[in-house]
């Protein structure tokens, strides 16, 4: 079938209207009319080529709400009619010991992600600002009611991007956890951050979004180039920034046996002194995303606490627009596309 869609043509060119194919959907298939697609700063590196080539033209878009359509014959988890989110990940081998362990984003075969990848018909994958999207049914997360599918689309990346690592490292009671960045992902994390109880702290580069973080659920707010009093102060640092940081600034604020995980992905590499480690049994993680248990299950927390993304809902021929602010940081906090604004004609 035919959905309208915005892709890029080409690196570092503007996305356009256009008209993208989708596969017929087969027995384990789920059609979703998509409602909502939020804009990662992972799209934007993605379309311009900072992590590599990428097949164009390509459709971003992995932050995905919407509705269900249709299902194959062999749907037993979701039919017509059902509140469905869809995130970073549309396949995996299911075989290898990671995905078994319900880690798909760390399928040792590789991931399908949502686009730019290739799926199982051989056909290259493209994602959520689009009109339509079939998806395998256990790659399908339920909304839980509860949840705006607008304010609910960014946890499908974000959201989930910052959980992980939150409850991978024990955050709670007692945690006196670091948020670097008020972002797309720091705001969630110092909002899920506080849910979980820990006492927040929030690290920026100016003073201009404090209230915010206040009003997110922050206990404390520290402007980064004046941290030296806080040296040794925190059990957990979540690095959310897009771009590069200073490691050994920031381990050093790191207590004994405390760990500094970075989610931020920059296109320019980390680097740092091995004695930032070494001098207090610190450690350095990384997190990617969930998988998908684990992001049914934030999406339920989030329901729960109701936690949802600071969103503001644009059209579909203000994307590149949107990029534009992402890049200079000039939104609170997360675009998100109505899917209902595309061109029906892709022009």
């Amino acid at each position: 079938m035919h959905v309208p869609a915005y892709a890029a043509p080409a690196p570092g060119e503007p996305l356009a209207p256009t008209l993208i194919e989708r596969r017929d959907p087969g027995p384990h298939d789920v059609l979703i009319a998509i409602g909502y697609a939020g804009i990662c700063h992972s799209d934007i590196h993605t379309v311009r080529g900072d992590w590599g080539p990428r097949p164009y033209p390509l459709v971003p878009g992995h932050e995905i709400t919407g509705v269900v359509t249709a299902t194959g014959s062999g749907v037993t988890r979701h039919r017509a009619g059902d509140r469905v989110g869809v995130g970073c990940i549309v396949d995996s081998c299911r075989t290898c010991a990671d995905c078994r362990a319900g880690n798909e984003q760390y399928c040792r075969s590789g991931m399908v992600g949502t686009y730019g990848a290739i799926g199982r018909d051989g056909a290259v994958t493209q994602g959520g600002y689009a009109g339509h999207i079939v998806v395998d049914e256990d790659f399908v997360l339920p909304l839980p009611d509860g949840l705006d599918p607008a304010t609910a689309a960014p946890l499908l990346c974000a959201g989930i991007t910052t959980y992980s690592p939150l409850r991978r490292w024990n955050a709670g009671p007692g945690t006196r956890l670091a948020v670097v960045g008020l972002g797309g992902l720091g705001h969630l994390a110092v909002r899920i951050g506080h849910a979980l109880g820990a006492e927040v702290t929030v690290l920026s580069r100016s003073y201009k979004k404090q209230e915010d973080a206040v009003r997110l659920g922050a206990d404390h707010y520290h402007v980064i180039d004046s941290v030296e009093r806080l040296a040794g102060r925190f059990d957990l640092i979540l690095n959310t920034a897009g771009s590069a940081v200073d490691l050994d600034a920031y381990l050093s604020l790191v207590a004994v046996d405390g760990t500094l995980v970075n989610v931020g992905a920059p296109a320019a590499p980390l680097t740092l002194n091995a004695f930032s480690l070494i001098d207090a049994r610190r450690s350095l993680a990384g997190s990617l995303i969930g998988g998908i248990a684990e992001t049914r299950e934030m999406l339920e927390f989030c329901a729960t606490h109701r936690i949802g993304a600071d969103v503001e809902i644009i059209a579909a021929d203000r994307i590149n627009e949107a990029y534009e602010r992402v890049l200079s940081a000039d939104v609170r906090y997360r675009f998100v596309v109505d899917t209902a604004t595309l061109p029906v004609e892709g022009s």
